[in-house]
């Protein structure tokens, strides 16, 4: 940066009356007294790097103090730089405020085959940080972890499960995939079964792998009890929110299974707790279903986050979790985005694939296309269906998927709206689907709960409020 980009960062600063996840400010007027191995670390450790600003005063809304002795300020930072590992080049630029001098030293990124950066006097599992909005924090074992699988190219996805046998595994299923494999390849089919499983990445030391348990398996969660999908409908915008009746999940499931179970079942549950609209084509007359979310889309985010979450042993307590809510639908699953893949980048360039011999076996078995046509098909479906964008999130270990549903019709109507709906007596499915809302007990709680405790609406069956048989009126209608 030159002189004038510096002056920007601090007016910034000091307008915000706050430093920032690319942006630390140190006092020191001569030296680098105050240890920053934590922020070198953090800085490093993350694709935009940083900048230490030096010379202001936190404590008196960031005035400028100044450096005294610009030369042995960089002396002190470059030293504590090479206690790095490796080592970090710090880019410095001096510029007068005040009539006084403010340094920076800008921190770059080092490549993500080197990460974690550490301090060296406290190893790489001590003294590894990342950045978490204006603070250095301890990288988590885990994290680690992470960037030394991908430097190290592990792949925990073949690692071979002690506890099994061959007889854990569905000879029906492994007879259709050695089938498929030995297709339109000569050279792989004159080998005997047993060489081809083991070529495969099926079996390891005459184990099953992990991979062959998640595609093959009769119980794969008798071996990992935590690999599955917790799914949840939610009542309301947060989890935490109550229907009106005190209830925290409308549906709230544990699916198990093999991978292509798993999302089977998991789009019954979508299915089970969205909506679905007739739509009647105006030109034609002809009916369609129109649900809340594309099902194809809804199948590909699930099949990324059972495909590309992390299996290392390190997240064998954590399951892939789906989440209904009254607004959206998310799915996060255990270990963020992999290798060099960015959120920017995400569905436009080839990523590293932390599993390969998963992907590559559902591939073969016709379950995914393996083409990295997963998201652009959800961004172009959503479009289509009148959505958002998808929402993605990179967030410490966890990767989320977010969709969300248009806005909702009775925040623009307003309540009057829904009491001039209610002249005619209504069900709450009637209410929910005249609001926009998949969620009826949100629709409830959310819209219609207040308008009760007002008196502008009125329950046809007062004395029991919970009937399955409840109509909800607004003016002149005499209850049964």
């Amino acid at each position: 940066m030159n002189e004038i980009d510096l002056k920007n960062i601090v007016k910034k600063i000091q307008n915000a009356q706050a430093e920032f996840q690319t942006v630390e400010v140190k006092r020191s007027k001569t030296q680098a007294t105050e240890r920053l191995f934590d922020t070198l670390s953090s800085f490093s450790n993350q694709d935009d790097g940083g900048v230490i600003v030096f010379g202001l005063y936190e404590n008196e809304g960031f005035a400028v103090t100044g450096v005294d002795d610009v030369q042995e300020l960089q002396k002190s930072v470059m030293n504590q730089c090479e206690q790095m590992e490796p080592p970090v080049r710090a880019v410095f630029t001096v510029a007068e405020i005040d009539g006084k001098n403010v340094v920076s030293a800008e921190i770059p990124p080092i490549d993500i085959s080197e990460r974690p950066c550490f301090y060296k006097g406290k190893g790489r599992l001590k003294g590894s940080y990342v950045r978490v909005g204006e603070s250095d924090q301890h990288m988590s074992e885990y994290e680690v972890y992470s960037f030394e699988a991908y430097r190290k190219k592990y792949q925990d996805d073949i690692r071979p499960v002690e506890r099994a046998a061959v007889s854990s595994l569905s000879s029906d299923k492994l007879a259709e995939y050695l089938k498929l494999l030995k297709t339109d390849k000569p050279n792989l089919s004159s080998l005997v079964d047993s060489q081809i499983l083991e070529l495969m990445s099926v079996m390891r030391e005459g184990k099953p792998t992990l991979a062959a348990e998640f595609l093959f398996g009769l119980y794969p969660q008798a071996y990992f009890p935590q690999l599955g999908i917790i799914a949840v409908s939610v009542p309301g915008t947060e989890v935490g929110d109550t229907d009106i009746d005190g209830s925290r999940f409308i549906d709230n499931q544990r699916i198990e299974g093999t991978i292509p179970d798993m999302v089977d079942e998991a789009l019954q549950f979508v299915r089970k707790n969205t909506r679905k609209k007739t739509i009647i084509d105006p030109d034609t007359g002809k009916r369609r279903d129109k649900t809340d979310y594309p099902i194809n889309s809804v199948r590909e985010a699930l099949l990324n986050a059972l495909v590309h979450r992390d299996y290392s042993i390190h997240t064998e307590g954590m399951p892939v979790q789906l989440s209904i809510f009254a607004d959206r639908l998310e799915i996060t699953n255990p270990g963020g985005l992999y290798g060099r893949l960015t959120l920017d980048t995400l569905g436009k360039v080839q990523p590293d694939t932390r599993n390969p011999v998963l992907a590559t076996a559902l591939e073969v078995l016709d379950v995914t296309e393996n083409r990295y046509s997963g998201i652009p098909t959800i961004r172009r479906e959503l479009k289509e269906h009148g959505l958002p964008a998808p929402e993605f999130r990179n967030e410490r270990g966890e990767f989320t998927v977010c969709f969300r549903l248009g806005d909702e019709k009775g925040t623009q109507n307003g309540d009057i709206d829904i009491v001039a709906f209610c002249k005619t007596p209504r069900t709450r499915q009637e209410i929910a689907e005249y609001l926009g809302l998949s969620s009826v007990t949100y629709a409830m709680k959310k819209y219609v709960q207040p308008l009760i405790d007002n008196g502008r609406i009125k329950m046809f069956f007062s004395n029991t409020p919970s009937s399955p048989n409840q109509k909800y009126y607004s003016g002149s209608v005499t209850a049964n």
